[in-house]
């Protein structure tokens, strides 16, 4: 892509372990958060944020101009998993599901969601993911389809 194209476009992702289960043990998801961070960084994206849960990952990322959405959560999920693996910072095979959320975020509403992201242990006293996640696809217009 040319040095001479411009975007900001901001979107807040979401995906899941396999079968939603909770995987990522407090040390675990630390060190897959960091992990997370220090990939999107090499590869030229910008995350603002992002928060591994045991079971899920929330990431507000700035979408470069060279990648699609999909390509950048391949990279992300794909990177990740492969580390968690290698790293044995769990026992047996990690693996996440299949799917994600991609929502779009205006400029304006950037410090609101990265506040939200950090705040997912105190928020996930209150909803389980399934219920968060069904309510951000059913807050953009989408059709929910639980599986």
């Amino acid at each position: 892509m040319s040095i001479h194209s411009y975007s900001r476009c901001w979107i807040h992702l979401v995906w899941a372990t396999l079968d939603r289960e909770p995987m990522l043990t407090k040390p675990a998801a630390a060190i897959a958060s960091k992990f997370i961070d220090d990939y999107a960084l090499k590869n030229g994206i910008y995350m603002k944020i992002n928060y591994v849960n045991p079971e899920h990952v929330h990431a507000l990322i700035d979408l470069p101009t060279s990648k699609c959405i999909e390509e950048t959560v391949k990279l992300l999920k794909g990177s990740s998993s492969h580390d968690i693996n290698e790293q044995r910072i769990l026992r047996g095979r990690f693996s996440w599901g299949r799917g994600y959320g991609a929502f779009s975020v205006s400029h304006s509403d950037v410090g609101r969601v990265a506040s939200y992201i950090a705040n997912q242990e105190k928020h996930h006293h209150e909803k389980t993911f399934g219920e968060e996640f069904e309510l951000f696809v059913k807050r953009y217009g989408l059709e929910w389809h639980d599986v």
